[in-house]
């Protein structure tokens, strides 16, 4: 069984049909990755699978105790709190030294335990908060544009990091992000959403499908193909299916 199936799932916001009959799987352990243009409903389906939005028609299933951690977007703070990161980790629920030095230490983050929230950089704010995802010891990890504001190499270090979560904690990730070229490497399977699910497959099948040449063009293909090459990913051994498959 699916740790997540979405089936057939439409929903409309302010009038305006957001998804359409949208279906998808996520399995254990895999890196899935949504792509689309802005306004294509990505953050809307993330809101639908953790249960925040109910769809008007189709159906979610997740996994029974199936545990979710999720990394938004971005988290504002005021500037004028005084707040550490190892105080962070412990709201609103307190949590153990060990637990969070544990997880600052696999979200790459661990000299940061006593920094004040407002000094980090972007990079290592949002690896505290990707931290305070993985207190949940979750089965499924959902990152909503995790590096938005990062730099390129920023990103692939972060995406990297991600990669290696996975094969340490066996999790299963789920990824939406505008950086098409990067997140793809790291990926299992890619999901192509405009609306409607308009392709999906393993990444290099997806970078030259029509469906996603219509929406980003071309040269993101050859960009991709670059990052691969040079960074060596090898998902050697990973049971994943990564046969293209048209969405009808």
């Amino acid at each position: 069984m699916s740790l997540v199936s979405v089936d057939n799932v439409s929903l409309s916001l302010g009038g305006r049909q957001v998804l359409d009959q949208v279906s998808l799987h996520i399995d254990t352990g895999e890196i899935v990755t949504i792509v689309g243009p802005n306004g294509s409903g990505k953050s809307t389906l993330l809101r639908v699978i953790i249960g925040a939005l109910t769809p008007q028609t189709g159906q979610v299933t997740r996994q029974k105790g199936l545990k979710i951690g999720y990394v938004p977007q971005k988290l504002h703070i005021d500037p004028t709190l005084p707040l550490t990161v190892r105080r962070f980790l412990s709201l609103p629920k307190r949590v153990s030294d060990a637990a969070a030095h544990a997880a600052l230490e696999d979200a790459g983050a661990g000299h940061l335990c006593q920094h004040q929230m407002t000094s980090l950089s972007g990079g290592q704010f949002q690896r505290v908060l990707l931290a305070r995802a993985l207190l949940m010891e979750p089965d499924l990890l959902i990152l909503d544009e995790a590096t938005q504001g990062l730099d390129q190499p920023g990103s692939a270090d972060f995406y990297s990091q991600i990669e290696t979560l996975r094969h340490k904690k066996g999790c299963a990730v789920l990824m939406v992000s505008h950086e098409l070229h990067v997140v793809m490497a790291a990926s299992d399977r890619v999901i192509c959403l405009n609306g409607h699910v308009c392709c999906h497959g393993a990444p290099e099948h997806v970078a030259s499908a029509p469906e996603y040449r219509a929406l980003f063009g071309t040269g993101t293909h050859g960009a991709l193909a670059l990052y691969r090459h040079e960074h060596h990913h090898d998902h050697d051994g990973c049971d994943h299916d990564h046969s293209y498959e048209e969405n009808a």
